[in-house]
């Protein structure tokens, strides 16, 4: 093989940015991060509700939930993330739609965090549902026989029930928001497939920065799933999924 390794070019001066190169592998792994996160809390807060509007009463609430998990889920990720980056602010008001372009604080984070958050939120909503719709009616029955109202029937006794029982899915949905945000690089955020990018067009040493980068996510990847072991087993419902039947 010709290929010339240089693990050394991460602490030559950047040609680009400021720092080294690994100052700038370092800065997409926070930006991966910041939006990740920040992206979840929109999705497990938006996908919670959804996921209870689609096992309520209401009809018209159970089709406002079917409808947007049905439309988010079944775009995909990269046609919304342009959406929201280019299109969004043409639809809006022309003043919020310059502010959003403009005046906006990092307009391509905000809209790669929007994106990933109401995207996954559809799919956290599925797992809030299945979650719901696997508690025995007689949970339900027993919480209405006691007095309570469907709204606290649901933040007393299912909700509290399901988020246990589908923690082993939701571990799944959160460590695919950390790999889809590298679709954001599209429109311009500078995370960490972003950063090996452009790494490798400046030294041609791509081997190295997505070695690194293969490294950083599976090190993101395996913190979380160790978290949610220990989340799991504190919370585990004998007889349901992740229970082991104990």
């Amino acid at each position: 093989m010709g290929y010339n390794w240089n693990w050394g070019i991460f602490f030559e001066k950047a040609l680009f940015g400021s720092g080294t190169y690994l100052d700038l592998i370092l800065s997409g792994l926070k930006w991966t991060v910041v939006v990740s996160l920040l992206a979840w809390i929109i999705a497990f807060s938006v996908g919670s509700v959804l996921g209870m509007l689609r096992t309520t009463s209401f009809a018209f609430a159970r089709a406002f939930a079917t409808a947007y998990v049905e439309v988010f889920r079944n775009i995909p990720l990269l046609v919304q993330m342009f959406i929201w980056y280019f299109v969004v602010p043409e639809l809006v008001p022309a003043s919020l739609g310059q502010w959003m372009k403009t005046g906006m604080p990092m307009p391509e984070q905000s809209s790669a965090i929007l994106c990933l958050g109401f995207y996954t939120a559809s799919r956290v909503a599925e797992q809030v549902r299945s979650g719901i719709q696997s508690i025995p009616k007689g949970q339900t029955y027993a919480a209405y026989a006691m007095g309570l109202t469907e709204a606290q029937a649901y933040r007393h006794v299912l909700l509290p029930m399901a988020y246990r029982i589908i923690i082993p899915p939701m571990t799944s949905e959160f460590l695919t928001i950390f790999k889809n945000s590298s679709v954001a690089l599209t429109i311009g955020v500078l995370e960490l497939t972003a950063q090996s990018r452009q790494i490798t067009e400046y030294t041609f040493q791509g081997f190295e920065a997505f070695t690194a980068a293969t490294v950083l996510y599976i090190l993101i990847t395996m913190t979380v799933i160790v978290i949610m072991r220990y989340v799991e087993g504190k919370g585990r419902v004998p007889g349901y999924i992740g229970g082991g039947g104990r």
